[in-house]
């Protein structure tokens, strides 16, 4: 190799949220299961606040309780 030839770096590209669900769960979230059609995301919703204000919105809609959505009381540590 000559002095001026650069070198190809191969990186690991980490798979998209969306390529893991497939994978794992067999979800394929790219596609819609009504019509089959293209799906694209939106928005991204990261704040928690915002997370558990739609929840309690559509758990009020749906009339669900709202424990549905909550997370299991923590088990004891094993003995």
């Amino acid at each position: 190799m000559k002095a001026d030839e650069s070198v190809r770096v191969d990186r690991h590209q980490s798979m998209t949220w969306a390529e893991r669900l497939k994978r794992v769960f067999n979800i394929d979230i790219t596609i819609c299961s009504r019509c089959g059609g293209a799906v694209s995301s939106i928005a991204c919703i990261e704040d928690p606040a915002v997370i558990n204000k739609i929840l309690a919105h559509l758990d009020a809609k749906s009339g669900a309780s709202a424990a549905v959505n909550q997370s299991p009381e923590p088990r004891a540590s094993p003995q």
